[in-house]
């Protein structure tokens, strides 16, 4: 199993600055280069101040440009916001920028308070979505494409500068149905139980591996990346605070998945009706002995890659000593043993 940091941009106090904000997850990726994870995932969301980042392929190009080895993971594009015909040279010009560092995530938009605002009601985001997947596959791989649908209708026309590889597309998803079906239709796998329960996890997994093993030889190299609210703790006392943290997060989180009450660009937080002992039951808030014993079944089911998103309100300072932690106590327990080929 390789393992990713979620660069979240979480954004709670809009005093603190989207300069400082931005050079924390610059210097989290960073550490995260040096230390040996395999790769750092950004998100894509507007006009919110949760995971924000309005300009992602930019932000890949800034890591690209101060780490050496770390993959850049955009989790997820929002493809429904995007004229595919400029979003394809926009991602052909960004994986040559970032020296083929780039994996890019697909998705429909999860908060209906950002795509309203942007034109598309989050009931009508699929539909686009699927046709924005099919031109965008068609126009990274074929010339002289044309296309006569729904969202898109357009004479012959050739993205430039054309992709010098296949730029590794991942589908995200939740539903464990929805990861089952772009299984099968041959999608690499990007998802998160959000802060569903354990087997919730294992049904979105089990979901993967039957879609991968329905195919065949052709599923044998698709894989799976899995990300999770997560924290390394040093006693009880610390746990309780991080979890009393994480659930405060998901406060804000109902409210911009549901209610959508915003002032000025914040999301307020919204009491919650699932009890703090569910929310910490749910996510890897433990210490380094417990994380190791719980990846591992994450391993054993089957996700290739683990996304660690500790930017849900901590300190910068204790974020990079998670990270430092993760990787000296956590990571060793894993770079031995045998996996396959993750992208």
């Amino acid at each position: 199993m390789k393992f990713s940091v979620q660069l979240s941009c979480d954004y709670p106090d809009p005093a603190y600055g989207g300069k400082q904000l931005y050079a924390d997850m610059i210097e989290q990726a960073l550490l995260a280069d040096r230390l040996g994870f395999e790769a750092v995932s950004i998100t894509e969301h507007h006009l919110i101040n949760l995971l924000m980042m309005p300009a992602p392929l930019q932000f890949a190009v800034k890591i690209a440009g101060v780490t050496d080895r770390v993959k850049i993971i955009l989790g997820v594009a929002v493809l429904p916001l995007h004229d595919m015909r400029v979003y394809a040279g926009e991602l052909v010009c960004a994986d040559i920028f970032t020296d083929h560092r780039l994996l890019v995530g697909l998705g429909r938009g999860a908060f209906p308070f950002e795509t309203a605002r942007m034109g598309i009601p989050i009931d009508k985001t699929l539909e686009k979505f699927d046709e924005s997947v099919a031109v965008l596959q068609a126009l990274l791989t074929e010339e002289e494409v044309s296309w006569c649908g729904k969202y898109y209708q357009f004479e012959p026309l050739t993205v430039m500068p054309r992709p010098d590889r296949e730029i590794p597309l991942l589908m995200s998803a939740v539903k464990p149905e929805a990861i089952y079906h772009s299984t099968r239709r041959g999608f690499h796998i990007m998802t998160t139980p959000l802060a569903g329960d354990h087997q919730y996890m294992l049904d979105q997994v089990d979901a993967f591996n039957r879609g991968k093993s329905e195919l065949g030889p052709a599923g044998e190299g698709l894989t799976l990346s899995l990300s999770r609210v997560s924290f390394l703790v040093k006693d009880e006392a610390d746990r309780r605070a991080k979890n009393n943290i994480a659930h405060h997060y998901y406060g804000r989180f109902d409210n911009i998945r549901g209610a959508g009450v915003m002032h000025h660009g914040v999301i307020s937080p919204l009491p919650r009706t699932v009890p703090i002992e569910e929310t910490a039951e749910n996510l890897l808030v433990c210490t380094p002995s417990e994380m190791i014993d719980k990846l591992k079944v994450y391993e054993s089911v089957g996700v290739d890659r683990f996304i660690l998103n500790i930017n849900f309100g901590n300190s910068q300072a204790e974020m990079l000593e998670c990270i430092e932690n993760f990787a000296t106590q956590v990571m060793p327990h894993f770079v031995a043993v045998p996996v396959r080929q993750v992208i």
